[in-house]
């Protein structure tokens, strides 16, 4: 168990929006210091995006190593590009040894050497300083923290069940607050309404906005835009971040192949520089395409790299790019990455043999929901929503800036979720007020969902050729009038229909990606992520 964050003599319910590290973490915290909890989670809990991640969680274990510590802030304010938020970086960096403790006390095992723990090395980073637990560290963190919730007493786990809209306090005024949730229980077709005198969203981000992510089928933008609609302030939009090398080879859903793998030595090679390499006896790294981008070529920042690979694909017309192991150790690399050399397997692919084509994919959203230090969601960028939170990657803390630096994703979670939870414990909100019953008067039930397969479709075309890795001010505009029909289409829809799992999806992404294109239409400067042809 979690130790508790904190003490309080009221019993409040809160409701918990997501399964992730974050969700996970917090319903323990709270849990811990006496509050009911009800995690609501749209599939089953290990369904999230963290059971996905395989690289690790940045962090320095050791809080008097100061040089440590400002080589970690330093490196996240270089990859961030000047937007991120000092002061939020400082205190995330400051805190993670003991987040990372109250981890290992849930019985997270990462993996070690020894007696000490295996540091890994990322793009962006100038030191080992991520652990993990081989290539599954999502997995593993993901298997306890379910362990330790399946072994509490106050906290509830509701699989199966989709959020559908904020209940307010007052309908149409922020200020006042929340006090519940409207759900679909996937399982019944039921809406029901739950009461909540806090309700933290954990819901993670929107990759399915894109026809290729990394992203497990559940990352559709639902918390954001059920806390848009109720009046939250969202930033940073523009800045979503493509991971440089997803597996291209027959598999229809990409899979991420760990930037950890690049950490080890692993190289990105074009045909041509593929080529050059197998005919001499040079390093890889001397023939990489990514020097033309970055003198710290394949291990440059996940920007630059997944930018370099879009153009040289684009140049060269060719499906993918190469990642090349077969300098390295290969049974050192079977070892500390079985996940991916059991998936390489299926497609007679091997590390430290072959040449892996892979592809830059839709990963993670950088922007998000705006919060405070306690991870209160905002309104006007100011003034919080009471009883409203929001962390993990659908909050924008200012912790990533214009691109979030490899791994601090779930060091970020557990901070924010160990601040919200710890936040609420102090000022808790106990009034237990009743909520009205979803109304679906005039509404019938949807018999015909091709429209909105292909409405999705369209959706993510669209944000394919106009929103993706490098933009335009035409092609956004593009966006922007397609965006406009799409939405107006299924406002119509929504209207007279009892709503489904496909159509609340839709009606989210849709929300989602028009915040994304707008700010990216306002942008009038290349940072990070965020990169506009009009504006070199």
């Amino acid at each position: 168990m979690l130790p508790s964050a904190g003490t309080s003599v009221h019993m409040a319910k809160v409701v918990i929006v997501g399964s992730g590290i974050a969700g996970l973490f917090a319903a323990l915290k709270l849990e811990a210091a006496g509050h009911e909890v009800n995690v609501i989670t749209k599939q089953r809990p290990q369904d999230s995006s963290t059971n996905w991640a395989q690289g690790g969680i940045a962090g320095i274990l050791d809080k008097t190593d100061g040089e440590a510590m400002q080589s970690h802030i330093n490196d996240t304010l270089l990859s961030g590009d000047g937007i991120c938020d000092e002061v939020i970086v400082r205190c995330v960096v400051e805190e993670a040894g003991d987040r990372i403790r109250d981890l290992l006390a849930v019985g997270v095992d990462f993996e070690k050497e020894g007696e000490d723990f295996h540091l890994v090395k990322e793009g962006g980073h100038s030191e080992r300083r991520i652990l993990h637990a081989k290539d599954a560290t999502g997995a593993e963190i993901e298997r306890a923290l379910n362990m330790a919730v399946a072994q509490s007493r106050n906290i509830t786990m509701s699989s199966h069940t989709l959020g559908v809209d904020l209940i307010q306090r007052v309908h149409g005024v922020p200020k006042k607050g929340v006090k519940g949730i409207w759900c679909l229980c996937l399982d019944s077709g039921e809406m029901k309404a739950i009461p909540a005198d806090a309700i933290l969203i954990a819901t993670g981000g929107c990759g399915h906005l894109w026809e290729r992510t990394t992203n497990p089928s559940v990352s559709t933008g639902d918390g954001l835009a059920m806390a848009v609609r109720a009046g939250a302030s969202n930033k940073n939009m523009a800045f979503f971040q493509f991971h440089p090398t997803a597996l291209m080879s027959r598999n229809k859903t990409p899979f991420l192949i760990t930037e950890a793998l690049r950490g080890e030595g692993g190289v990105l090679l074009d045909d041509d520089g593929l080529i050059n390499y197998r005919k001499g006896d040079d390093t890889p790294d001397k023939h990489s395409f990514t020097l033309e981008f970055s003198d710290l070529g394949s291990l440059a920042t996940r920007d630059i790299v997944a930018r370099a690979c879009d153009q040289r694909m684009k140049v060269t017309g060719a499906d993918n790019v190469w990642l090349i192991t077969d300098h390295l150790d290969k049974e050192k690399l079977r070892n500390h990455f079985p996940n991916i050399e059991s998936k390489l397997n299926e497609y007679n692919l091997s590390l430290g043999v072959d040449p892996i084509p892979v592809a830059p994919a839709a990963h993670y959203m950088v922007g998000g929901l705006s919060v405070d230090i306690n991870a209160r969601v905002l309104q006007n960028n100011a003034d919080p929503i009471p009883g409203l939170y929001g962390i993990g990657e659908v909050a924008c803390t200012g912790m990533h800036g214009a691109n979030r630096l490899a791994s601090n994703s779930l060091l970020e979670a557990i901070v924010f979720a160990d601040r919200a939870s710890r936040h609420f414990i102090s000022n808790p909100i106990n009034e237990g007020e009743s909520v009205p019953n979803w109304r679906a008067d005039g509404t019938h039930r949807l018999i015909e969902h091709a429209p909105l397969v292909r409405d999705l479709e369209t959706l993510r075309k669209t944000m394919t050729d106009d929103v993706g890795i490098v933009r335009s001010f035409s092609r956004l505009n593009r966006a922007k009038r397609m965006l406009d029909l799409l939405e107006t289409e299924v406002d119509l829809i929504w209207r007279k229909s009892i709503p489904t799992r496909e159509l609340i999806e839709l009606r989210n992404l849709v929300e989602v990606a028009k915040q994304i294109t707008d700010d990216a239409m306002s942008r009038t400067e290349n940072r990070g992520l965020h990169y506009n042809k009009d504006l070199i």
